[in-house]
C-alpha cells in the first residue's frame, strides 16, 4: 500500500518530478525513459497521435516534436491544466481512457508512458479494447511500464518504490501478461523489450 508520499507527489508538481528523475536514473535519465517507446517508431508530422494518460505532458513534449496533431488524454483536470501550461503544442481531453470520446480509426499512434498499472485489471482489458478502436489499421500502441526484475538487484529498489507511491494496481501488473492481453485483443505484438534489470518493459503492438 502507498504512503503520503503518494498524494503528496500527485499535490507538489516538483514533487512528482523529483521522483521522477530520480526512478529514471536506472535507464539513463527521464528524457531517456519518457522516450524509450518510441524507439525504432517513425512517425510523420501529420501523423494523428494520443498520448493516452498524458499526465502533465512529461511525454507529450517529445512527442509534439514528432507530430504537429498530438492529443493528450487524462481524466485529472489538474493534469491537464498542467500538461496545457507544460506543451500548449498539443490538443487536450478530459476523459477516462476506458471509455475515449474518439471516432474509431482515429489515430496512428497511441503512446502512454508508466500509465497502466493504475489499472484494475477489467479496466486494463477495457483500455486496451478502446486502444484498439481508436487506432487505424496498421496504427501502432506503443507503451512503456513496470515489469517483474529478471536481475534480482533491482527487486529491492521496484519493492520500495511501489511501497512508497504506488498502490496494489502496480504490484498486479509485474504478474501481468501485458503482451498476451495485447494479443487477446488482436494486436500484432513484437517481443517486449526490458530495460533497468527488466524492472521496465517496452511494447509495440500493431493493430
Amino acid at each position: 500500500m502507498a504512503t503520503i508520499l503518494r498524494d503528496w507527489s500527485y499535490r507538489y508538481q516538483w514533487l512528482y518530478d523529483g521522483i521522477s528523475r530520480l526512478a529514471a536514473v536506472s535507464v539513463g535519465g527521464e528524457a531517456r525513459f519518457r522516450q524509450l517507446a518510441l524507439q525504432g517508431l517513425t512517425i510523420y508530422s501529420d501523423n494523428q497521435v494520443l498520448d493516452l494518460c498524458c499526465g502533465s505532458g512529461q511525454s507529450t513534449q517529445f512527442l509534439v516534436k514528432y507530430s504537429q496533431n498530438v492529443t493528450g488524454l487524462d481524466a485529472s483536470p489538474l493534469s491537464l491544466r498542467r500538461a496545457q501550461q507544460n506543451v500548449p503544442e498539443a490538443n487536450y481531453v478530459e476523459a477516462f481512457a476506458e471509455n475515449m470520446p474518439f471516432a474509431d480509426n482515429l489515430f496512428d499512434v497511441v503512446h502512454t508512458s508508466a500509465a497502466l498499472h493504475e489499472m484494475q485489471p477489467e479496466q486494463l482489458r477495457k483500455i486496451i479494447s478502446e486502444v484498439y478502436r481508436v487506432l487505424k489499421p496498421g496504427g501502432v500502441f506503443t507503451l512503456v511500464d513496470f515489469h517483474a526484475p529478471t536481475n534480482a538487484i533491482f527487486w529491492p529498489g521496484v519493492s520500495l518504490f511501489l511501497l512508497l507511491f504506488e498502490t496494489e494496481t502496480a504490484w498486479q501488473l509485474l504478474k501481468t501478461d501485458l503482451a498476451g492481453l495485447l494479443t487477446t485483443a488482436g494486436f500484432d505484438v513484437g517481443k517486449p523489450s526490458l530495460y533497468a534489470g527488466g524492472s521496465l518493459q517496452v511494447i509495440q503492438a500493431i493493430k
